[in-house]
């Protein structure tokens, strides 16, 4: 005997067969001009409507043997950020960025203060006192985002399947992370997202030799 048409039927069985949209873990690499794999380049995935997002994650910037580590830290808009003083001497961080324009007026070794950022952008950060130090936050507005390893290799771990705007940024880009731009359907057989980035000459000023003991 025929099963009668019912139209409700018919809606769920079209919703249970669509299902929900699958997460992948997407695989990025960067590479320089010449080939060579490129570390800390920063990939992100921002879909056309975000989803209903959690706190983010906080992070941490150290200031060890005079330098900030890491060198470039990714955050989602909203993190705290803690600075460290693991040195021996003192340390002024600032940053004129306009997605973060701050002071951390000269504080002691052990000292750890924080600092919340929420509004996107690239921050670069320096300190007043020890000019070559040089290190850069990268706060997205997304929460799907990674950073290349040594091998120019970044995993965004369980994207959700849909359509992405995805970009690249580098601290040595030419030209516009916008430009880097590209429209990629994340689903179950995502390929390898690569770019190929062209780079500024690298510029740091000279370290100065530092007397032993607590100071500046």
């Amino acid at each position: 005997m025929p099963i009668p048409f019912s139209p409700i039927l018919a809606l769920v069985l079209m919703a249970l067969s669509a299902g929900p949209a699958l997460a992948d873990d997407v695989v990025a690499h960067v590479t320089d001009s010449q080939g060579a794999p490129l570390a800390d380049a920063v990939v992100t995935l921002t879909p056309d409507t975000l989803p209903p997002l959690g706190p983010p994650a906080d992070a941490i910037v150290d200031q060890v043997n005079l330098q900030f580590v890491p060198y470039v830290t990714v955050i989602r808009a909203g993190a705290t950020v803690t600075f460290p003083n693991s040195d021996k001497v003192r340390h002024h961080v600032y940053s004129f960025s306009p997605a973060k324009t701050f002071e951390l007026p000269l504080y002691p070794s052990g000292s750890s203060p924080s600092l919340q950022f929420d509004k996107p952008g690239v921050v670069p950060l320096g300190c007043n006192i020890h000019d070559w130090m040089l290190a850069y936050i990268y706060v997205s507005a997304t929460p799907y985002f990674a950073k290349t390893g040594g091998d120019g290799r970044a995993t965004l771990a369980a994207v959700p399947g849909g359509t992405y705007a995805a970009r690249v940024w580098h601290p040595r880009l030419v030209g516009t992370e916008a430009a880097t731009t590209r429209r990629v359907e994340i689903g179950a057989a995502t390929g390898e997202l690569q770019w190929v980035l062209k780079l500024k000459p690298e510029f740091r000023i000279p370290r100065r030799r530092m007397e032993g003991g607590p100071g500046y």
